[in-house]
């Protein structure tokens, strides 16, 4: 038996998310037959993270065990022409027998693209936020700092959210411009549902006026949803990198 790590990366907008469901498509069902279509095994994968609806993955790791002699070059290059163009296998690589891409992840980083501009841009449809107010990315670099450290973050978990303990540890906060994209980065050892698209919104909220700048601790020792900003749209929102 081996242990196999697997780098892929997607474009979410087709998909329900990753993980596989009844009556949807996912990303996680599309590996698997591709998966069976290779090596004639029936395998399920463990995927590094739980990616929503319409959420992109630009580094997103899997792991599966199977007794199949296959190359590491093989998986790669045996899967990509199995799988829609919109998702694509990166690097293999064998890890130990227990390694899960899930429980041995040290944290993420995700990235948030807004575009930023009073005219629509068509290619941005599926993969970046229409945002059309002037963005202050100075500002909202600075508010986004407060996020940094340990805190509870029950104010920016969804409703929907079955987590009982609300704690994570947010290690860099940034906003920066880029012409038209202003783009928030958020890195930390564990995320709630839906935790950075609210993050966005609070510091969208920010921008115009209606959450003071200083406001983002006041609302953290809240833990109460409804003092944070909106959920953002899932179109920009990227997994950026996870780290072991």
């Amino acid at each position: 038996m081996r242990n196999f790590k697997v780098k892929m990366a997607y474009d979410g907008s087709c998909y329900h998310g990753f993980q596989r469901q009844d009556n949807a498509v996912t990303v996680q069902e599309k590996v698997e037959d591709a998966l069976f279509t290779l090596l004639g095994e029936k395998i399920t994968i463990d995927g590094c993270s739980r990616t929503d609806t319409g959420v992109h993955a630009r580094e997103f790791y899997f792991s599966f065990k199977s007794e199949s002699p296959i190359t590491l070059r093989g998986i790669v290059f045996g899967l990509n022409p199995k799988l829609p163009p919109d998702i694509s296998i990166l690097s293999a690589e064998e890890a130990p027998m227990d390694f899960h891409a899930r429980f041995d992840s040290k944290g993420k980083e995700y990235e948030y693209i807004v575009h930023n501009s009073e005219i629509k841009n068509p290619f941005y449809k599926n993969t970046a936020l229409k945002y059309w107010v002037p963005i202050d990315e100075k500002k909202l670099d600075t508010a986004a700092k407060d996020f940094i450290g340990e805190h509870d973050f029950k104010s920016f978990c969804s409703t929907a959210c079955d987590k009982q303990i609300t704690v994570r540890t947010i290690y860099d906060a940034r906003v920066i411009r880029d012409g038209e994209l202003v783009k928030f980065y958020i890195s930390g050892n564990g995320f709630l549902y839906n935790m950075v698209r609210i993050m966005v919104g609070t510091l969208l909220f920010i921008n115009e006026g209606k959450i003071p700048t200083n406001g983002i601790s006041e609302i953290i020792k809240a833990k109460d949803r409804t003092k944070a900003g909106k959920t953002v749209a899932p179109q920009g929102l990227y997994l950026n990198r996870v780290f072991y």
